[in-house]
């Protein structure tokens, strides 16, 4: 079924002249105009503390856009051409009223999206002005959202501070937590993948699944965002929100129709069953790095400790690594391993579930004490979106022996997505109302409270991350932690479809 065009409405853009708004918001507004999904009746709203005018606000995008590998320019895109028209910039101090009153005199329709490109410590201010200036009251049919950019919080308590502070003004309907993440192809399609396919389904519990990985892996470092990076670090940067959302689509349970409220009740319901480790047991259930200086892909990659910004005796990761468990009846038992870092081997996000191993090796010339290689299936995020599965067959010839082989699926084989930023089905989805997308407070909390004991944990620790090298896989406790199960973790940046031919590797005979 074709989706149907967005109705009119005006995007309000706080934060309007900063890099996500040029980077991936205009670009996915030019995308879903170019697919017909937004008229003429879309107006954007740039509101910034930088001085300057519409015609300002406009050259800084078509400078940007121009420089894109895949340039868009007004003179030929004609998307953009049209949709240039109707921006508009009101530049102001947004902590005070009297940019909202210049913000209700642009509002000519009665639809109207907010959304939120500022830092974090305006969230709540902004949704409290936009209240008391009635500008979020919804009347005659008409809509008022707000779009919000995680973080949602930086632990337990400030996450449900926000979220009280936000729904003291707004109701849940109305707000649209974004994670950007969830606006990926593959990301969306773990549920079809799931719930489309009974030979998979029905393999998904506890009686046929080893375990769980999720990996989120950056080849670059921390840049010039140390003073941010040294107050945040990998964990609240990456695991309440990214990462979470990957494993709350992989835990959760069949929802009983596919309704925005119905999906998220089951994913907030999986991350509610996260099991909440106590102070010794976090100590054993979690690892963390820093990355020392180095090189990588040939450039100087700086400490993290001697980057700018970040304290000498900084005590943050770069790195983590954590053992979780969903406590539910189809996952007991089953460990999820959870690792992000920067300044890695290779950009790589995915999911590999590991399948138990067949009892023994019963073929011809096989020995029968050896284990055969377990399934797995890869659901690769970014770089190159797919999904493949790793069995075993027959190696040719006239023995009876096996080699592991790999049938794979990659997006970019089939479909056209090569311009597509992630925004664009996140946008669309918050001017029709569909909220299945975006997190709810409920959710939000449930991650907070399963990594609070590691927070509290490093919190009281005076022991420092360990250091690993650029362009490594991170640090050597990371691997320890998932060998002392008997396992290993799957090596970054060498999922399938990037080796080429369907056949992996051949093993020699037994």
């Amino acid at each position: 079924m074709d989706a149907a065009p967005i109705p009119p409405a005006t995007l309000v853009i706080f934060g309007a002249t900063g890099d996500l708004t040029r980077r991936l918001l205009i670009p996915a507004i030019i995308n879903l105009t170019r697919s017909g999904l937004v008229g003429d009746d879309l107006k954007i709203l740039g509101v910034g503390i930088e001085p300057g005018d519409d015609a300002s606000l406009v050259a800084r995008l078509d400078s940007f856009l121009a420089t894109l590998s895949e340039p868009i320019r007004p003179e030929t895109d004609d998307a953009w051409r049209r949709l240039r028209q109707r921006v508009s910039y009101i530049s102001g101090d947004f902590t005070q009223d009297a940019i909202f009153l210049e913000i209700k005199k642009h509002l000519t329709s009665c639809n109207a999206a907010f959304y939120f490109a500022v830092p974090p410590q305006f969230f709540g201010p902004l949704v409290e002005k936009l209240h008391a200036h009635g500008l979020t009251t919804e009347a005659d049919g008409c809509f008022r959202r707000i779009a919000i950019e995680k973080p949602f919080g930086t632990d337990l308590a400030s996450a449900r501070a926000l979220n009280a502070h936000i729904l003291s003004n707004i109701s849940e309907n109305q707000v649209y937590r974004l994670d950007h993440f969830l606006g990926k192809e593959t990301v969306q399609n773990i549920l079809t993948a799931r719930f489309a396919n009974m030979m998979i389904e029905s393999l998904w519990n506890n009686n046929y699944i080893d375990h769980v990985q999720i990996s989120a892996a950056e080849i670059v470092d921390v840049g010039t965002r140390g003073k941010f990076y040294d107050a945040t670090g990998a964990l609240r940067d990456m695991i309440p929100n990214h990462l979470f959302q990957l494993l709350a689509m992989i835990a959760m349970e069949a929802p009983n129709g596919f309704g925005a409220e119905a999906i998220r009740t089951e994913k907030s319901k999986a991350l509610s069953a996260l099991r909440i480790y106590t102070p010794e047991e976090a100590v054993s259930h979690a690892v963390r790095g820093a990355y020392k200086a180095g090189t990588l892909d040939g450039r100087d990659i700086t400490a993290f400790r001697e980057t700018k910004d970040v304290s000498p005796d900084s005590n943050t990761e770069t790195y983590v690594a954590l053992k979780l468990y969903v406590d539910t009846w189809r996952w007991a038992g089953v460990p999820f391993y959870l690792r992000t870092g920067k300044a890695l081997k290779a950009r790589d996000t995915e999911v590999v579930i590991t399948f138990k191993q067949v009892p023994f090796a019963q073929f011809r010339k096989t020995d029968v004490n050896r284990l055969l290689p377990a399934n797995k299936m890869v659901i690769q995020v970014q770089p190159d979106e797919g999904l493949s599965v790793e069995i075993s067959i027959k190696s040719p010839g006239l023995s009876v022996d096996t080699v592991p082989v790999s049938l794979d699926f990659r997006y970019a084989d089939e479909f056209d997505i090569g311009k597509m930023t992630g925004y664009e089905s996140l946008l669309y989805d918050l001017f029709i109302g569909d909220q299945t997308l975006f997190q709810r407070a409920d959710g939000i909390e449930a991650g907070w409270a399963a990594v609070q004991p590691f927070l509290d944990m490093w919190a009281k620790s005076s022991e420092t991350p360990e250091a690993y090298a650029p362009g490594s896989s991170g640090p050597s406790c990371a691997d320890e932690l998932i060998r002392r199960d008997g396992r290993e973790w799957h090596q970054l940046g060498e999922a399938p479809h990037n080796q080429g031919p369907k056949l992996l590797k051949k093993y020699p005979p037994n």
